[in-house]
């Protein structure tokens, strides 16, 4: 018998898959490449929002540090620009909360520690984690960076994207006041992107971060190029156009004399490749390890799923843990169908919104007419299986908003 679980990353799979097992007395070691420190002082890594589902998950794990009544929000705000705005609101039966994980990683790692765990800072390379393998019954490898994600093949079924559909300009912003009520504010400027607007608590307490989700080729890309370190106010002032150009919305709430990223170290830009890899891969000393996270799935974070499917992997991953007690190909394929629905939900929902045919718009007009349709959709952001049974097809989301118009309980 090996030394327990091992675990490649310190993210948010990686962590709870680690608290979680620590809560069942499984030995776990997780191997990163940063302390706790280096997380707390390094530049932004996203602007994620944790939805019910996932704090949830916190709750029973006992790291639900930042109570969600008082950090969180409860709704979002839509802005869709064109001839004839619309404006329209849906509410969540429960809040969610964005909580900077430079403030949440660090916490959750001491958590971690504080209860048994081990954390061995090492640079792991695709070819270390079969050296690693022989010390544990099972390696989970939790993150995406450098050679690891070349571990798993790309499923092309389940890929539909060979290059990043949109680029990123992540930052927390001062001189945004936040909406009435308290929600994520989603903005549409067509031909041009998005832009998500998140009430987050951070080193310096609440601000506003802004995720300008930019089309290649668009009026916006720009925001993805331009370094805020070459000339702060020409980067303010770039963005404050951009922003009085296609989201009036945020305009209306903004104090031109505050407005300005917070520093040089909470801004994130880039793009990705929306991808989904194989679960497992059989490694050369004969054990196995199994994909979590990014390394498994990258998605787009338009909707703002990633880090709740990443949760969501490592919880039924450690169930599945935690039940058994051979970790072979059979252990693997199990856990893989456990967690497929959700996992492949996101991935697919994500994807088809980055593009939206006919039949999405559509949808989101009726949502626009119809605050309870609205509601439905929001709250379904715990759910997004639901989403792509209605959205998926044109037949069916039509057939969803026919039973709606009739008042019948819509089933996808």
């Amino acid at each position: 018998m090996g030394e327990g679980i091992g675990i490649v990353g310190s993210g948010i799979a990686g962590l709870h898959l680690g608290l979680f097992l620590r809560g069942h007395d499984v030995p776990v070691t997780i191997y990163t490449d940063r302390t706790a420190d280096q997380v707390a002082g390094g530049r932004l890594p996203n602007t994620v929002g944790h939805h019910h589902h996932t704090l949830e998950r916190e709750r029973a794990l006992g790291v639900h540090h930042w109570d969600a009544n008082e950090y969180g929000y409860v709704c979002h705000h839509h802005y869709v620009g064109g001839e004839q705005p619309l404006r329209f609101r849906g509410d969540f039966a429960h809040p969610s909360s964005v909580i900077d994980y430079r403030l949440y990683l660090p916490r959750l790692m001491e958590d971690f520690e504080s209860r048994g765990g081990e954390i061995v800072i090492e640079q792991v390379a695709a070819e270390d984690v079969d050296r690693l393998s022989q010390r544990h019954d099972l390696m989970v490898v939790a993150s995406g960076r450098g050679s690891l994600q070349s571990m798993f093949a790309r499923r092309p079924e389940q890929s539909p994207y060979d290059r990043p559909q949109r680029r990123l300009s992540a930052g927390i912003y001062a001189g945004v006041a936040y909406s009435e009520p308290k929600g994520v504010n989603i903005h549409f400027s067509p031909g041009h992107g998005e832009l998500l607007e998140l009430p987050i608590f951070s080193h310096q307490g609440f601000g506003t971060a802004l995720l300008f989700e930019n089309v290649p080729g668009g009026d916006l890309e720009v925001l993805a190029d331009t370094r805020f370190e070459d000339d702060p106010a020409a980067f303010n002032r770039l963005v404050l156009e951009k922003l009085r150009a296609h989201y009036p919305m945020v305009v209306e709430r903004l104090d031109e004399s505050e407005f300005g990223l917070w520093g040089e170290r909470d801004i994130l830009q880039g793009a990705l490749t929306p991808t989904v890899r194989e679960d497992y891969v059989r490694l050369d000393g004969g054990g196995y390890a199994i994909a979590v996270g990014d390394v498994h799935t990258v998605v787009d974070p338009m909707m703002g799923q990633g880090a709740n499917s990443a949760s969501y992997s490592a919880w039924t991953l450690g169930e599945a843990i935690v039940s058994d007690h051979v970790y072979d190909e059979r252990f693997c394929r199990r856990a893989a169908r456990e967690r497929e629905g959700l996992v492949l939900g996101v991935s697919d929902w994500t994807n088809l919104m980055l593009n939206p045919p006919p039949h999405v718009l559509e949808f989101i007009g009726a949502m626009s007419q119809d605050k309870a349709l609205c509601d439905e959709f929001t709250s379904n952001f715990n759910d997004p299986e639901k989403q792509v049974d209605v959205l998926c097809t044109p037949e069916r989301t039509r057939a969803y908003l026919a039973r709606w118009a009739a008042g019948l309980t819509p089933a996808a």
